[in-house]
């Protein structure tokens, strides 16, 4: 009988550093899993020489297969490619930095061959090592994203998880250009479990996320699975339109019982520009949605592959 196969997906942005280390720690972990494993590597775009230490490991390693972008898409679409590029029966997704530890590994397969689960996910328990001010902001945008949307994402949710073949097939069927992985995950379904794990930092190497990035991913989040900012724009529209008819209807009492009294200009500037200031914030909203709709219309590939050491690599994707 032949053996079951395993891919595990990385993508990597400017992790010339953290690479080899990854790559050694994932040999040791793999020595203790009866699977077939393939490492597949996503070079998004690194300008370093995350590209050479790839085709040094392919060289050396015939499991590794690397695909290389033309640019930085983006780690969204750097998953994604892994996805549509995983052969696996079983396949995993993780960051080369090891903040996703290789060594869970062995569990997580344990508890996918018990049958009872299609893919299990990991959650920190603890943000130690990470700014408190992000942190909080996390756990805001955990509790907020869940309530607003349909997507199950739990707090201290990582894109490190290990998934059945059927589930991975769903991943790839989604084709938005706007993706949000950790929406998709808990969008999709399946049964899922959830694996705790302690935080662990950086082995080598930045961190690519700062808070303005994170904020904004927080903000293509909650956009991609959410109809609430629209709602909230519509009742922000509904609750101005009656304050400035009961304000219209005082004026016009005002005027008819106490004569035309001479408006104060402090007030009136704070009306209208309340009023504009909510008009813009609604604007805004619904812009939001707009260009995201425009980008979907305009079906462009998530991905352009440069190179691959991989025949059946799609070049676009």
């Amino acid at each position: 009988m032949d053996r079951k196969t395993l891919t595990l997906i990385v993508p990597c942005y400017n992790e010339q550093e953290a690479l080899p280390l990854f790559y050694e720690e994932t040999c040791r972990v793999l020595k203790d899993i009866p699977y077939d494993a393939q490492l597949l590597l996503v070079n998004d775009g690194s300008t370093d020489d995350t590209l050479l230490v790839m085709k040094s490991l392919a060289g050396q390693d015939e499991r590794v297969r690397y695909i290389s972008f033309s640019r930085n898409f983006g780690k969204e679409a750097a998953m994604y490619a892994g996805f549509c590029n995983a052969k696996g029966d079983l396949v995993a997704v993780l960051d080369a930095d090891m903040q996703d530890p290789p060594a869970l590994l062995p569990e997580m397969i344990s508890i996918i061959e018990n049958g009872e689960y299609d893919s299990v996910a990991t959650r920190r328990v603890s943000r130690a090592g990470e700014p408190p001010v992000r942190s909080w902001f996390a756990r805001k945008f955990y509790r907020l994203i869940n309530k607003i949307s349909d997507a199950d994402i739990v707090d201290g949710a990582r894109d490190f998880r290990l998934m059945k073949r059927q589930v991975v097939d769903s991943i790839v069927a989604i084709g938005e250009y706007n993706r949000f992985s950790k929406g998709i995950f808990g969008w999709i379904g399946y049964r899922t479990y959830w694996l705790p794990f302690e935080n662990v930092e950086r082995v080598a190497g930045q961190t690519k996320w700062n808070f303005f990035s994170l904020f904004r991913y927080a903000i293509d989040g909650i956009i991609n699975f959410s109809e609430a900012p629209l709602n909230i724009a519509s009742w922000f529209g509904m609750v101005m339109t009656l304050m400035a008819f009961l304000f219209l209807v005082f004026i016009v009492v005002r005027r008819v019982c106490f004569g035309d009294p001479v408006a104060g200009w402090a007030s009136t500037m704070c009306v209208i520009i309340f009023i504009g200031g909510m008009q813009m914030f609604c604007v805004g909203i619904m812009g939001q949605y707009i260009a995201r709709t425009y980008t979907e219309s305009k079906s462009r590939p998530h991905y352009i592959v440069a190179e691959s050491n991989d025949d059946e690599v799609a070049k676009i994707g």
